[in-house]
């Protein structure tokens, strides 16, 4: 098991930019593709961004659109979620995910296994 603790969010206006992190202890964490979902107040969970082990990365082409950033640093044991221009939408709690593999960076809930609490990102307009 991997335990994850994400950190940076805050309250921001539209515009702004925030930075968030996610560390990891337990299993080995350059060896799995990681992984950031949000969920918003009475909305489903929504795959943000991947980062497989060797830093191939994809996005939720519906929002990311060039604004998010997913990077890792594996001395650090560290997943990064750049946001920038962020909108009142993007208002929801942000949760960091280990994939199973190191390959996967889809977005589909199953193929991960351990995930975080969360912080919470809002964006007033």
């Amino acid at each position: 098991q991997m335990q994850l603790v994400e950190s940076g969010g805050g309250l921001v206006q539209a515009g702004d930019s925030l930075r968030l992190s996610c560390t990891a202890s337990g299993r080995t964490f350059r060896d799995y593709a990681m992984a950031w979902f949000r969920q918003a107040p009475g909305k489903e969970f929504e795959f943000v961004a991947a980062i497989s082990w060797a830093g191939l990365t994809s996005g939720n082409v519906d929002f990311v659109k060039g604004r998010f950033t997913i990077s890792r640093d594996n001395d650090k044991r560290t997943v990064i979620l750049q946001m920038n221009d962020l909108k009142p939408d993007d208002t929801a709690v942000y949760i960091c995910a280990r994939a199973k593999s190191g390959l996967y960076i889809g977005s589909s809930l199953d193929e991960y296994a351990d995930w975080g609490q969360g912080t919470q990102v809002a964006v007033s307009s």
